[in-house]
């Protein structure tokens, strides 16, 4: 468990004053600060610098000023949570991106908690995943139903692909197609250690070569995929090149607090020029396909 001191530092980091009861009021309160004030992220992979996931660890990585991806952060949250008085499960679930099939395949560290809301009232199960980037921006209970949030839907189904689990699937205009949960508690990180060895370290990793930022607000999400920022609101979805180091470093700190503490000054250039290659790579490989 944290200390007094630790718990206090790490609410400092997500911008919450003071150390309550555990409620369910608070529990909402932690969650919408924790995924406005960290973004899921894979600059540390990409820059070859990967940081454990222990759960420790990860607490260190964010009272650092840095941030990371599911097992860090969803990892660190239910540290914090535990230290608060919560019960909190961990849960192995599988990510579906767009065109493929659903799984559970260890890939995504997912959670919930078990809340009653007084003396003798009955427990419910709330989903608190503040790992997934632009999903979702509340607790969500652990009922089958359409959900919204802000400017983004949701559905939360049984899964097909686990007996007893749920499947919490995304907006249709999002990055990926959603998110499936097995209900077997997990009692510790063991099962997702070889999944952040692969991901952060095998040339088969989809994180390797992908500099990719995500947060969550109220009313939108962002991302930064290389040197382009989406914003999807209301609205719908915009996309906007950032064309110069300086517009990339002012977006990454502005949109999602992101200063990248870890990297000097040369290092943020190399980071720089090699995201810009590969953009351009990119834009030629656009270019070029377009041609009759």
């Amino acid at each position: 468990m944290l200390t007094k001191e630790e718990i206090q530092a790490y609410l400092d980091r997500i911008g919450i004053p003071d150390i309550q009861a555990p409620t369910k009021a608070y529990l909402f309160e932690l969650h919408k600060a924790h995924v406005s004030a960290l973004s899921w992220q894979t600059i540390d992979i990409y820059a070859g610098r990967p940081a454990p996931i222990g759960f420790r660890e990860s607490v260190r990585l964010l009272s650092e000023g840095r941030s990371g991806y599911c097992f860090h952060l969803n990892g660190a949250f239910s540290l914090l949570l535990r230290s608060l008085g919560y019960n909190v499960s961990l849960h192995r679930a599988g990510v579906q991106p767009l065109g493929e099939e659903p799984r559970i395949n260890s890939f995504h560290l997912g959670l919930t908690v078990d809340l009653a809301e007084g003396p003798g009232a009955p427990e419910d199960r709330w989903i608190a995943d503040v790992g997934l980037g632009d999903l979702p921006f509340e607790p969500l209970p652990l009922r089958f139903g359409a959900y919204e949030q802000g400017a983004l839907a949701y559905q939360l189904v049984p899964s097909g692909v686990a007996a007893g689990g749920w499947r919490l699937e995304h907006d249709p205009r999002a990055s990926f197609a959603g998110v499936d949960f097995d209900p077997e508690v997990l009692p510790d990180l063991e099962e997702f250690r070889s999944k952040h060895a692969f991901y952060s370290q095998s040339p088969e990793s989809p994180w390797v070569d992908l500099f990719l930022v995500r947060n969550r607000q109220a009313d939108e999400s962002n991302e930064i995929r290389g040197c382009v920022w989406s914003k999807l609101d209301r609205r719908g979805k915009t996309k906007t090149e950032l064309t110069t180091k300086s517009r990339w470093l002012e977006a990454l700190g502005d949109l999602f607090g992101e200063r990248l503490v870890r990297y000097d000054a040369m290092e943020r250039e190399e980071l720089w020029k090699r995201i810009s290659r590969a953009h351009e790579v990119w834009k030629r490989s656009k270019t070029e396909g377009a041609l009759p």
